[in-house]
């Protein structure tokens, strides 16, 4: 399976270990089964180097870019690291992160959706007509919001997957099209204001001020990953197969702790955890385990690697490729509604700024950025949050330094060119044959 599952962690015992026939590899123990590259911080070290160094090395230059661009700018501002930034940055990533979610799901499998902007200001719009024009109760209103984002991905998925237009297409129409009834439904009315107090406004302007909410959250995520991981290690090595050794199993867990802790002390020196980064951490941990962890997932990953390779193997192409525009219908649909709940507002000039705008591209080169493949088969949900967290931070540190938006474009463009350029050349490593 070309692309195969993102992880690329468990290998079929002997596979890549460079022993001969008949012969023992030095990565394998007394029984013959393989083992990892080494014990504790060595370990890790090691897969590290293999990562940065291999076709997996996305999402690790991701992270050292990230770390560059805070020291950069807390160097030339010091309240870009300050709580107040930091927790306002955390809430302003979580639209196009969201939006950026539903992108990875639909390039896993090769494709594009460029309507998610459009079914953004589409949600937002249907949500302010029915909640404060026309009395809908918010919880229903913010449903139908939703729903019509799903309806809007379906309407996608059918056209590409049954009748065979492309995607480029299809969601290019669709831009156009949910953009023009979002415009539609505002009506000369133009303006709708939220009510300040709601439950949309609420959704990026509560937070839980308790400390023990979001050291709380730190601790779960901390245990959740290692159990998770030893819970692998014992699966695979019951099969014969490779995985992380205990000990860079801990280390990765203690890294993880310190990156989790920190933040969320930090967040506590503010207001505490925003509601807004819980929701997109659960719909990242949830979309990420059923990527990674069912059998649909793996059908996904498997259609990435090849449309008729992933037939051949029993995957219902059709099916698979029409929820998958579904769900990047749905995720713009609930990140609209936190855009409109960032400006308690939704206007014909929102409406056309999230359909053509920066929302469609920040949302589009978050997922790359990120480390998702635009070829198919490779990526996470994770590739949204770190490339929410790039694109954020470069727009973030800018406005601390008075630098105009236009020079902010051009970095974030040079940013994705160059996020698309190593993809292209990772994939390029690939098909290369083997040397002897």
């Amino acid at each position: 399976m070309r692309g195969g599952e993102p992880s690329g962690e468990a290998q079929p015992a002997g596979a890549g270990d460079g022993s001969g026939a008949g012969g023992k590899s030095s990565g394998a123990d007394g029984h013959g089964r393989a083992r990892g590259p080494g014990p504790g911080i060595g370990g890790f070290i090691h897969t590290v180097r293999t990562r940065v160094r291999g076709p997996e090395r996305g999402p690790a230059l991701v992270v050292l870019g990230l770390i560059m661009i805070c020291v950069l700018f807390q160097v030339l501002n010091d309240r870009f690291l300050s709580p107040r930034n930091l927790s306002n940055l955390s809430v302003d990533i979580v639209s196009t992160g969201l939006v950026a979610v539903g992108i990875v799901f639909v390039l896993l499998i090769g494709e594009i959706d460029l309507s998610v902007g459009s079914v953004s200001g589409l949600a937002g719009a249907a949500f302010a007509v029915l909640n404060v024009n026309l009395g809908v109760p918010e919880w229903l209103a913010m449903i139908v919001a939703v729903l019509s984002g799903m309806a809007a991905g379906a309407v996608h998925g059918f056209f590409f997957a049954w009748v065979g237009v492309p995607s480029f297409v299809v969601t290019l129409a669709g831009l156009l099209a949910w953009n023009g009834m979002a415009l539609y439904l505002l009506g000369a009315s133009g303006t709708i204001n939220l009510d300040e107090n709601g439950l949309v406004a609420s959704l990026t302007s509560s937070y839980f001020g308790q400390p023990a909410v979001a050291y709380g959250l730190a601790a779960l995520g901390t245990a959740g990953y290692a159990l998770a991981c030893l819970r692998t290690r014992t699966r695979l090595t019951a099969a014969g197969m490779r995985y992380r050794s205990p000990g860079e199993i801990g280390v990765r867990s203690g890294l993880l702790a310190l990156v989790a802790f920190s933040a969320a002390y930090t967040l506590n020196q503010f207001q505490g955890l925003p509601l807004a980064l819980l929701i997109f951490l659960v719909v990242i941990v949830v979309s990420d385990y059923v990527l990674r962890r069912t059998r649909y997932g793996r059908r996904v990953y498997a259609l990435g690697g090849g449309a008729v390779a992933a037939r051949r193997a029993g995957v219902r192409v059709v099916r698979v490729r029409l929820v998958m525009f579904m769900t990047s219908g749905t995720l713009a649909a609930i990140g609209g509604l936190f855009v409109a709940s960032g400006l308690t507002s939704a206007s014909p000039t929102t409406a056309r700024a999230a359909g053509s705008g920066m929302l469609l591209i920040n949302a589009i080169a978050a997922a790359v950025i990120g480390g998702t493949s635009l070829f198919g088969g490779r990526g996470s949900t994770w590739s949204a949050l770190l490339g929410a967290l790039v694109i954020q931070s470069i727009a973030s540190g800018m406005a601390l330094l008075g630098v105009e938006d236009a020079l902010q474009f051009i970095i974030t463009g040079a940013v994705l060119l160059a996020a698309v350029t190593a993809d292209t050349l990772a994939r390029r490593t690939e098909r290369m044959p083997a040397q002897a």
